[in-house]
């Protein structure tokens, strides 16, 4: 990574070159999709995603609140309502289709599901539920890269696949992000919007393709540099690797905390193959959060919480949640163990044996 990092600042060349066209096709080509555009992060993916999709205000995104926020302020972003909705269950944190369907009124455009943990939803239902409504299906794989669902990429099954970068997912760019599509109409669009809506990139004009540009929409600077893409064009080779040693480690323990008492660990049954971005377990009833996560903390192991349910910040307060009281109940309880693609089974039983104790 460093050596590729190098080539490019001798290269003299930082932006919108030949690496973000080299990792746009490696990607394209990992994930089997016909289109996909580099861009600076997945919130600007997401928000590219709801403004190419003709999402805007007096419409409604269907999507769950047990997520990273960036996934509802996407759906702000270009004016719409996001709609929240239950997870399928205490052993499924994945967005519900059953409560999907309930949520669908008239100005309902679109379903944004998060494949969380790097678990895939239920594609099959929801891909059919926005079939039958004439839905738009935008696919959150933020921590999903490498995950499948019946021998297909997870963001290919949608509409449009967002992809994160960002420093802790399972490769990464420090920042950056990734759209994907089969949709022409959408990969034209993209193409334009993520650079001001211009018609001709730098390189085009210094390859002698074009000596001048037209700018058709209002479009918006989330580029990519030839840094980030040739870091990323690094981490991509080894995903499938540090993958597999994810899926070791939820493996060591699942074994483990299954003896822990009133301890749940989610996802052991899952339909597809997982990315096994994060490592959840659900609390017992009862036990205080901070106390654990404090107690943890004092034998030097960190743990974090995914996540706090969108509709209870403050900024959504004006944006009401009937029915989410299985998110909630897991927002409360749900705590993240570290997981990594260089820890050992040694570890993961120290992890065990601090939250045996802190509890």
């Amino acid at each position: 990574e460093i050596r590729a990092v190098e080539s490019v600042l001798r290269s003299r060349w930082l932006t919108m070159g030949e690496r973000i066209q080299e990792f746009e096709r490696a990607f394209a080509d990992f994930t089997g999709c016909r289109h996909a555009f580099a861009v600076s992060n997945c919130t600007a993916a997401l928000h590219l995603a709801n403004m190419a999709l003709g999402i805007g205000p007096g419409d409604e995104v269907i999507v769950p609140s047990l997520t990273f926020v960036a996934t509802a302020n996407a759906i702000r972003y270009v004016g719409a309502k996001p709609v929240f909705a239950e997870v399928i269950s205490e052993t499924d944190w994945t967005i519900s289709p059953v409560d999907i369907e309930r949520k669908i009124t008239p100005r309902t455009r679109a379903i944004s599901v998060v494949h969380y943990a790097g678990f895939p939803c239920d594609m099959e239902a929801i891909r059919a539920i926005a079939d039958k409504h004439g839905l738009a299906v935008i696919e959150d794989c933020a921590h999903s890269p490498g995950a499948t669902l019946a021998n297909r990429a997870l963001g290919t099954l949608g509409d449009v696949g967002c992809f994160s970068f960002f420093s802790n997912k399972n490769m990464t760019t420090g920042e950056g992000g990734m759209i994907v599509t089969d949709r022409d109409d959408l990969a034209a669009a993209f193409r334009g919007l993520r650079s001001h809506g211009m018609t001709t990139m730098t390189l085009d004009r210094h390859k002698g393709h074009a000596f001048t540009y037209d700018v058709t929409a209002l479009g918006y600077n989330y580029r990519m540099t030839e840094m980030h893409a040739a870091l990323g064009i690094e981490q991509l080779k080894r995903l499938p690797g540090w993958n597999a040693q994810r899926s070791e480690c939820v493996a060591w323990y699942r074994a483990v905390l299954g003896v822990l008492p009133g301890i749940i660990v989610p996802f052991i049954e899952h339909r597809g193959t997982s990315a096994y971005h994060i490592m959840p377990v659900l609390l017992p009833l009862g036990a205080d959060r901070p106390t654990v996560m404090e107690a943890l903390r004092a034998r030097g192991i960190q743990t974090s919480i995914h996540y706090r349910p969108i509709h209870t910040f403050s900024a959504f307060a004006n944006e009401p949640a009937p029915g989410m009281d299985l998110t909630e109940t897991i927002g409360a309880r749900a705590l993240t163990l570290p997981l990594f693609p260089a820890m050992t089974r040694a570890q993961v039983e120290t992890v065990a044996a601090g939250l045996r104790a802190a509890l």
